[in-house]
């Protein structure tokens, strides 16, 4: 499995307008951050986690487009949905499901109502998009990857992470021992219920939000975020969803410890 950081940065990205710290004027362009955007592959299958506002630039990045097999959004805020209207180019390779919940799901239809108007009434040239319903718990194969949605918690506002590993089942049946390498994927959180660790247990290679270094009320801070890996022990951390507050690059990844990474857009990850 391949995990592609397409954005590892909050919502208003790194460098910020107008902004003179040393983060938003380094030229290390690991300190330029997109918006928080993922695409994992596995056996000839890809899936986009979140569709950002810069998801036209991260496309365009990659080596080749790929061809996306479904879509799944961890929550409605812009900074994770405003790209949806620029998969309109996916549309030569077929329709794309988008998997959201169901609050979500109503969001977009009230932001972008043209995309999910029936065939005979789309406008020529709009995404041609199908909603697909997810909850917690219950998992969606597609092709050779099965996801898992969390529940985690932005702040008050419910929101899910994704527990992603190779299919059981299908056609495309890759995962047959319980050895198999997996991957969680959790942005924008604040805690987590207890009841969610047994979904997650066995990570092999975590992502997970670290806003900065000081308190939050609706993001963890980078301390957070070690402390929720070190309760999962994963074999390996990346941090995303970072503001400019996080110290240029190559200073704060040398004080991480051993086996935590910051994230940078563009970097790929072998689960």
């Amino acid at each position: 499995m391949k995990l592609t950081i397409l954005g590892s940065g909050t919502s208003g990205g790194v460098p910020q307008i107008a902004c003179q710290c040393s983060t938003c004027l380094s030229r290390d362009p690991r300190d330029h951050r997109l918006r928080t955007s993922a695409l994992v592959q596995h056996e000839g299958t890809s899936l986009l986690i979140d569709c950002g506002p810069d998801f036209r630039e991260q496309m365009i990045a990659l080596p080749e487009f790929p061809h996306i097999d479904g879509i799944f959004i961890t929550h409605e805020h812009f900074d994770h949905v405003g790209g949806i209207d620029d998969i309109r180019p996916g549309v030569l390779f077929g329709d794309i499901t988008i998997h959201a919940e169901d609050l979500v799901a109503q969001h977009l239809m009230q932001r972008i109502p043209y995309c999910f108007t029936p065939p005979e009434r789309r406008y020529p040239g709009v995404p041609a998009i199908t909603l697909a319903h997810i909850e917690p718990h219950v998992p969606v194969t597609i092709g050779s990857l099965t996801v898992t949605p969390i529940r985690v918690m932005h702040g008050k506002l419910p929101i899910v992470g994704f527990h992603i590993e190779p299919a059981t089942d299908g056609p495309h049946a890759t995962n047959t021992n319980h050895s198999v390498r997996t991957l969680t994927y959790i942005t924008d959180m604040k805690s987590m219920p207890d009841t969610e660790w047994e979904y997650i247990k066995g990570t092999d290679t975590l992502v997970v939000n670290a806003l900065h270094y000081r308190f939050h009320p609706t993001h963890q801070t980078v301390d957070d975020a070690i402390a929720f890996s070190r309760r999962l022990n994963p074999r390996q951390t990346f941090f995303v969803h970072m503001s400019h507050f996080v110290l240029p690059h190559a200073e704060a990844e040398a004080q991480l410890p051993a086996g935590f990474h910051f994230a940078y857009d563009g970097m790929v990850v072998e689960v």
